[in-house]
């Protein structure tokens, strides 16, 4: 198995005004092509700081995020934002959905803006909006939708330019209890048939302990990986 991404002596420190937050203080990990971890660890830990460099949302202070072997921050904004819509997919707790477009073309945007054709981002769009239960629901807005299924729209669109890695940043933190179940089971299937690398940043235990390794944060600090 391959190494798709590796961290190495992770650093990020916040300035604000006089003082400064440290809140990685030294990561290194991991994370082999085709698994799943979860990130865990109480609030203001670092897991979202983390999370953001490495989908490349923000750069690290210092230490080094290799991806495919490739230095991912040795590239100017534009060469990151090209890497990030092509390698990455981001899903967050909140699905910041397009609500006057329908879930169909709220799928097909970043597609769209990437240039694709609007036949082959249909196509995609309609497949990955089957997989996640919705070929039923292709053509409601966001606010037609329940909260679930308006996640599992925000899981498609992350997917539909067919990123390596999934990010997911407390992805059910808004649901109940049932359908947090129901759309972890989707994401792990569809990591499954698209073979993809898929990270999860939760509070949840039992997601957590369902994932193939576990990463937890302790104060902007690495405990353990199981």
């Amino acid at each position: 198995m391959s190494s798709l991404l590796e961290v190495r002596a992770l650093r990020k420190t916040y300035t604000t005004g006089p003082n400064q937050v440290e809140v990685l203080k030294g990561i290194d990990l991991a994370l082999d092509a085709g698994t799943t971890t979860a990130l865990v660890g109480a609030s203001g830990t670092g897991k979202s700081t983390l999370m953001h460099i490495l989908g490349a949302l923000d750069r690290p202070t210092s230490g080094t995020v290799y991806f495919r072997g490739e230095d991912v921050f040795k590239k100017n904004d534009g060469q990151l934002a090209v890497f990030r819509n092509r390698s990455v997919g981001f899903v967050f707790q909140f699905h910041h959905l397009l609500p006057e477009f329908t879930a169909l073309e709220n799928v097909m945007m970043p597609a769209l803006i990437a240039r694709m054709s609007k036949n082959r981002a249909r196509a995609i769009a309609v497949e990955l909006l089957t997989d996640v239960g919705l070929e039923q629901r292709m053509m409601h807005r966001p606010g037609e939708l329940s909260g679930g299924e308006q996640q599992r729209v925000a899981i498609a669109r992350a997917l539909v330019l067919g990123p390596e890695l999934l990010l997911a940043d407390e992805p059910t933190g808004n649901l109940d209890l049932k359908t947090s179940d129901g759309v972890h089971a989707m994401l792990a299937e569809l990591q499954l048939k698209k073979g993809i690398t898929l990270v999860i940043v939760t509070h949840n235990e039992r997601l957590a302990s369902a994932m193939g390794k576990t990463v937890r944060l302790i104060d902007g600090m690495l405990e353990k990986t199981t």
